[in-house]
């Protein structure tokens, strides 16, 4: 004779009688930012910061000076207007400068103004 293989049954649980209330959450104290919020994301949407201004770039100076004396600093200047420079050497580039500024003052497309109450 064999004995019957013994299973292992799952228990049955009571049910309740009624109907239960859902678990509550802990109250946090609301202070700071809403929680659920992901750290540096805008709550509110915010106006694009990054709109066109109209303002576009026209003189550029790049000048190139590295940190050791024992090298030779060198510099470029140009428009859009066509005018264009370079300049090796610190007097030179010194003298680039200036002369950058200069044509800041006097470039026909950052001022024009100036260029049409001097031909009236």
């Amino acid at each position: 004779m064999s004995t019957r293989p013994h299973h292992l049954l799952k228990s049955n649980t009571a049910t309740p009688d009624g109907p239960q209330d859902a678990t509550q959450p802990v109250d946090d104290p609301a202070v700071g930012e809403p929680k659920g919020v992901a750290e540096g994301v805008p709550i509110a949407v915010r106006p694009d910061q990054h709109r066109d201004d109209g303002r576009r770039p026209v003189a550029w100076l790049h000048i190139v000076a590295p940190p050791s004396w024992s090298v030779t600093p060198s510099a470029r200047s140009w428009c859009t207007c066509g005018y264009e420079r370079h300049a090796i050497g610190r007097a030179a580039v010194l003298q680039l400068v200036t002369a950058h500024g200069e044509h800041r003052a006097a470039c026909p497309l950052l001022n024009p103004t100036s260029e049409g109450r001097t031909a009236a």
